[in-house]
Order: C-alpha cells, then structure tokens, then sequence
C-alpha cells in the first residue's frame, strides 16, 4: 500500500527464463478467454461469441488428486488455516463415518435416510429425475456433519448456513446491457438466499432469515421445513451474486437404462481408488477446437458432439433443431442458439445443455466471477453417473481434482460437505477487503486500509455506477474499472472536477508491476514535453499479497508459479474514452497519444497493448489532453527478456506480424511498428464505427468479428480488409479523416510487402528475417505524418 511515487518492489518473477534458454522473442498468447474478454464492453463491442474462448480456458485445465483437493478445503476450514495440519484428512473420514453408515441423527433428521436417497438415485432414468434424491442425501447429511465435532476444525458457520437447492430455471445477468442467461441444475446457497424467493411469492418479506443464527434451534426447524418443501422446487430469480457454488448434472446412456452400482451395505476407512474416468477429459475440447487455420473461426463443432464421442456424456435433453454439428459453435451471451423458435427465458437457457458440461459449468464461473467484486476463486461441482469432480478456478487458470465416486466412497464426499460447511464467505472465494454498502439506495463496496504515508485510506467503489467497466471471463486481468471517492486521496489531493478512478485487476505476478512502469514513465515525463501530461496519474496504489500460485503448490499442480497472479488496485484520476471523439478532434488526441508512445519507445518503456480502451483524454486549459493510458501489460528495455504468461495485445489491433502462428507463439520480437500498425487499426476501428461519438448500431457497423475470432483467422480479415477499402467506405465521414485512413492502411499495405521481398532476397542471396530489430523509428512514423492529409489536418485551427 503506497500512494503515488512510493512504488513497492514486484513479487519475485518465478517463472522469469534462464538467460538464453529460450529462443522465444515475445510474450506467447495465451488460448483462452484472455484473449477476448478484455474485448467485451472495453472496445464499444459487445461480443456475443463467449463460449469459444470459455472452452479454450477449460482446454488448460490442470489436474490434481482428489485427497489433495480435500485436504486443501479441509484446511481452510481448520481453526489453523495457515498452519499445515496433514492429518486431518484421514481424522475427518473416521469422523464422518457414522453418519455415511446410518448411525448418526439430530432432533430433526436421521443419516439413515441417505442410504434410502442414494437408493433412489441409482436407479435408471432420465437426469432430471435424480435432482431430488442429490438434493435430499446432501442436506440430510450436512444437518447430520453440523453435530460432528472435530479436533482442529471450526465449527459451522450459522450466518452462510449452506444448502443445496434445485434450480433447473433461467439466471440472469447484466454485463454492460448485455443480458445473460444460464441454467444451472443446482446451486448451493446460504440458507436464507435459498429461502428468500419463495418468501416472495407467498408474500413473506425477502431476507427476514437473515439473524436465524441468533436462535439456533429455530434456525435448524426452518432449515428442516424448506428442505422438506422448497429445496427440490424450482425458485424464480436466483441472483448470481448469492451463488456458492454450482453443481452441473449429466447421465451416461448406461446410467440411464442400466441404472448405477447400488450402495455398499457399510462404510469402512478406505483408501483413494480412482474413478472411471480419474478426470473428466477435455482433449476432445481440443480436438474439435484445433489452431485455427487462417479460414477458420474459432470452433467448428459443438463441444457436445466431442464429448458423447470420447466420454460418454449426453446432454440434460436432447438436441433440438436437427445435428448441433451443422450450427454455429458459439454461444452468445443471451444464449441465443434457440432464437429460432422465440426468445423465452427457458429457451435461451436451454442452449447451453448442448455443450459439454465441463464448457457449461464454466460460463457458470463466469457468471460467479462477474457478479461480485475481486472474487479470488471459486468452485463448482460437475457430477456424471455416480462421480463428482471438483473443480477450482482462478484468474490463473483452472483445476479439476479427480473424481470422487459418492456411491462407493461415501465418506470423501462428505468430507467435502464437511468442510465447505465450515467455510465463511471469503473461504468460498469472495473477496473480504471490499465490504458491500447500500448509498443512497444503490449497491457499492468499501475499502479501508492503513497507509505509511497517508493514514486511513478510505475508498468507495461506486459498483453500480453505468460507467463501470466490468469483465466476463474465467482467466486472465479480469479488469475492472469503477469509479470512487476518497476522502484520504481528495485530503490529499484535491478535488478533481470529473472525478477519480479505480483499477482492479489480476496482474501476472512475473511482470513488471504497472505501478513500477509508471514510477518510470514519470520520470520520463519530466524530461520529454511530449509524454508530460500524456500519461495517467497514479493517486495510490495497493497490492495484495495473496498470489494465486499458492493452492497450486498446496496441490502439487505442475508447474504452480507459472502465470500465477496477484491482485492490484490502482487510483487515477478519470479519463474520457477516445471513442467519444470525431473528425479533428479525434485525430489530434489520437496523434497526442502517438508522440507520447514515440517518446516512450525511445527512452525504454514498450507499451505493447495499443486499443481504443488505452487511448484517453482530458480537459486542460480549453484544450483536450491525449492519454496514453494502461500499462499494465507494458515491459521495460532493461527487463532482460519476456515476462509472463500473458498475450501482450488486443486481437484486433494487434499488428499482422504478432497474429501469424510465430507471433502466437512468442518467436515474433515485438517492434515498435507493430505498436504504431496497432495504433493505425485503432483509427480505422473508431473512423468506421461511431458517429459524432457514439457507438453504430450493429446492423450499421463493420468489423464486429474482429472481437470475436482468433488471431489468425482475425489476421485473414484483416488482410481482406487493407486488399479491398471501399466496400468499407462510409457516404458520411469527412474526406480529410477517410484520406489519412486509407492512406495509412497503403502506406501499412507497402510495408508488408516490401518486408515480405526482402524475407527472400538480399545481397548474399540468403533470406533475412525482417523482423529482427525495428528500423529507423523517427523515420518510420515520417511515412505516415509526412501524407497529405495527415499533414492538413494536424494544421492548427
């Protein structure tokens, strides 16, 4: 925590390369929603294609053991949970025996009855019908886990009082104006979320067993009453805010005729054996996903063809609308693959029961990410016949625990309800620094912290603000942007007339911090007019020093350091988005913004992430100021080489060299031309699809699908894009704006060519590579300020 000059070191670079081990030039890009999901709502687009890079995501998913995994919870809900206790596992599952073998039982429920649930389930039939006896065999067990009293454990935790509840209908999310829909089988949910829907409709009032744990008795009765009415009913309007977790459903064909392996008739402690499969497979995934070649968008059949294919696995409900191979393999954030026959709630939903579960349960993440602030991770339950697996996700990636077979080996599953009954909210991922507040009737979080410099920082995080800039995904920074007020920071310095802002985000923790880059760029500002005023200023900074790493090296997952991340918040003060602009005016920030980066270049601080959400302005003096904004994925020249796991661009704006399958894989060196072609996309990105400031809509706007494809195919478009201009041309925009568009699309056009020559002729006879080193860069930027209208509308007014 320091605020602005005062610049805390980075977390040590774990993964930094041994000095040349490796031939990789640049940062590798990342498959995954990393590479698009900072596209939604950033860029004035809003991409409707998520689930691709959602599966992409999942394809990396790491592996671990299932004792390991439940060993990891256990010890979150120990009374030590920074102490390592291996012991109580095997402590826990002598502990939990009795209730899996009937002996067990409260004033309320008997364990016996579980053995009489899990009977019920195993019989054949469809999915659905096998809800309820999950449900009942879960809450019957956890009232039972609730008596059992453990040497180092907590207790449970009355104010979450988990419950398993059937959902089975439509959820709903805003992300930007976008409306989400999923369908999550189940869901487990504090006790009084899971009540609060039906209180509404039989008239109660919403929430009212908020306190039940004061009257613990009381608690337990109504406990026992919505687990014999309501926990098997369908509720309306769950929020994704209250989710813990989801458990998704699917029935192998066998189980569905045949029926599962029924019960032991006892538990005795036994060893781990594995399931069948050990780990849901996601090489299918791949398979039907492979690197695209250039006319290829990202997926070309449905993840749920693959995946009866290679694991058995059969949707909820069958297909409807003929082969799902013969449609798009994209999920829109509507989940609009059935609009078709209407746009109801229940048939948007639907869609996603055609995807493979591990890609479903996956948009449920990104629902759970999305609805509250800095979540640091989370889990989800994916259960196929008689196993369940656990999986865990990150900004860092995913994790999947081999499966745990709750027929057979009844005590490690409730060792798990064990300890996630002991968890408090931030055990189960949510973010316990930022405290959610109601002002003036609108949701909004604090967040207070002591500062060496300043005291009590106080910040709140205006969360509901529209100007928020919020993110969908599983992976990667996961920015938000929200604005805030401080009474420390305006003590401070001062009150700015538009405001301040806060970052929040998941930085890799390998990289050069952002706040260090700016500590850098500042002095650079101070002696370069064109950078001084030009770049963002940092009001405070704080970085947590939870890194993401951590669970990994407790799971024994390989390669644990690498991209592991950290969180951030950053303090700036507010900036309006360059897309606001138009005619002169755009241009004249935009060409700010490219000084200011020239500068940069030259003096060691390489931005790499030029887009239109990095371009910025302000108001000084009457006239608008350029901001070279975000430099969170920036290096520094004397970083002796590539850090990070992370892509370094935005796919549609990065230059055609870094979109190749070279540049993909890091053996492209990144160049200052391709931050200068990159600021040439951004012109044309803004020129073709806003007016006077204002976003087109979509059936008037070109481009859209350079969000949404990947980089090779969007590089194909590209390329079509500089061969043939006209057919973009709008009747409407000003001929000085459309000559320096069209003009540097040729001049951009010339430079590949002449590059693409060169790669096979020269003096020697032998071939160069172009891209080793970057040319002249004064005179490379000439060939485009020295053009026509570039130079007629840079002239003062």
């Amino acid at each position: 925590m320091s605020p602005a000059g005062e610049i805390e070191s980075t977390p040590p670079r774990a993964n930094a390369s041994a000095p040349g081990a490796s031939k990789i030039e640049s940062t590798p890009n990342s498959r995954g929603a990393s590479v698009v999901s900072e596209n939604i709502g950033v860029l004035g687009v809003k991409v409707d294609k998520v689930r691709p890079w959602i599966q992409r995501d999942i394809e990396q998913v790491k592996e671990c053991k299932a004792d390991a995994m439940l060993q990891a919870l256990l010890q979150r809900a120990s009374s030590a949970p920074k102490t390592k206790q291996p012991e109580l596992l095997q402590k826990c599952l002598k502990a939990v025996l009795p209730v899996c073998n009937g002996q067990a039982s409260t004033a309320l429920v008997k364990s016996s009855d579980i053995q009489t649930a899990l009977n019920e389930y195993v019989c054949p039939g469809v999915e659905s019908n096998f809800y309820g006896p999950f449900i009942r065999a879960t809450n019957i067990a956890l009232a039972c886990l609730e008596e059992i009293k453990i040497d180092g454990m907590r207790a449970p935790v009355p104010t979450v009082d988990m419950i398993c509840q059937q959902n089975d209908m439509p959820m709903h999310q805003m992300h930007q104006s976008k409306k989400s829909t999923r369908k999550p089988d189940l869901v487990i949910l504090p006790l009084s979320s899971a009540c609060a829907p039906f209180q509404d409709e039989t008239g109660g009032k919403k929430g009212t067993q908020k306190n039940d744990g004061k009257d613990d008795e009381q608690r337990k009765k109504k406990r026992k009453a919505h687990m014999d009415t309501n926990a098997t009913a369908k509720p309306k309007n769950l929020p994704w805010k209250d989710v813990l977790a989801c458990i998704e459903f699917k029935r192998k064909i066998t189980g569905r005729t045949k029926g599962i392996k029924a019960p032991p008739s006892s538990y005795p402690l036994t060893d781990y054996a594995p399931s069948k499969p050990e780990y849901l497979p996601v090489d299918h995934l791949r398979a039907a996903d492979p690197d695209p070649a250039p006319s290829q968008t990202p997926t070309t059949q449905t993840a749920s063809d693959t995946a009866s294919q290679s694991s058995g696995l059969t949707a909820a409900q069958p297909s409807r609308g003929g082969s799902s191979s013969k449609r798009k393999a994209t999920d829109t954030l509507e989940s609009a693959a059935k609009k078709s026959k209407g746009n109801h709630d229940d048939k948007d939903a639907d869609a996603d029961a055609d995807l493979d579960v591990t890609v479903q349960t996956g948009l449920y993440a990104a629902e759970m990410f999305a609805a509250n602030l800095a979540v640091n991770y989370l889990l989800n339950i994916i259960v196929v016949d008689d196993v369940a697996w656990i999986w865990y996700y990150d900004r860092q990636g995913i994790i999947q625990c081999s499966g745990i077979n709750f027929i057979q080996d009844l005590p490690r599953f409730m060792v798990l309800l064990y300890a996630l009954q002991r968890f408090e909210l931030h055990d189960w991922g949510r973010n316990k620094d930022f405290l959610p507040i109601e002002v003036e009737g609108k949701l909004c979080h604090e967040f207070n912290i002591k500062d060496e410099k300043l005291g009590e920082v106080d910040l709140l995080l205006h969360t509901s603000h529209d100007e928020r800039v919020t993110h969908y995904g599983l992976q990667g920074r996961a920015t938000n942007v929200v604005p805030v007020t401080s009474e420390a920071l305006t003590k401070k310095y001062g009150k700015f007339e538009d405001g301040m802002v806060a970052k929040i985000f998941w930085g890799e923790a390998s990289r050069t911090s952002e706040p260090e880059i700016l500590k850098k760029v500042d002095e650079i500002a101070k002696r370069h007019v064109t950078v001084q005023g030009h770049v963002p200023e940092l009001l405070w900074h704080h970085t947590f020093t939870n890194p993401t790493s951590a669970i990994r090296e407790a799971l024994d997952v390989s390669e644990p350091t690498k991209g592991s991340r950290v969180l951030y918040i950053l303090v700036f003060r507010k900036l309006f988005p360059i897309t606001q602009l138009h005619g002169k005016e755009f241009f004249d920030v935009w060409r700010q913004c490219i000084s200011c980066h020239l500068t940069l270049w030259k003096e060691g601080v390489y931005h790499r992430d030029v887009s239109p959400g990095n371009l910025m302005w302000y108001w000084k003096d009457g006239k608008r100021i350029g901001v070279l904004n975000d430099y969170d994925l920036s290096s520094l020249a004397d970083d002796p080489g590539p850090r990070g796991n992370e892509r370094t661009g935005t796919v549609p704006f990065m230059a055609l060299d870094l979109l190749t399958k070279d540049g993909q894989q890091g053996k492209v060196k990144h160049l200052y031309r391709h931050d200068l072609e990159s600021f040439m996309w951004v012109f044309a990105w803004i020129c073709l699809r806003y007016r006077q400031g204002v976003l087109l809509s979509r059936r008037l706007r070109p481009l859209d699908e350079w969000a949404t494809l990947d980089a090779i195919a969007c590089r194909k478009e590209k390329l079509d894009f500089l061969h043939s201009l006209t057919p973009f041309a709008p009747s409407d925009i000003d001929k000085l704006t459309w000559g320096v568009l069209v003009n540097c699309m040729l001049v951009l056009k010339r430079d590949a060519d002449n590059r693409y020559y060169l790669r096979f002729t020269s003096s020697s006879g032998e071939s160069q590579q172009p891209n080793a080193e970057d040319p002249d860069l004064d005179a490379f930027l000439s060939k485009f300020t020295s053009l026509g209208h570039w130079v007629e509308l840079s002239k003062p007014e």
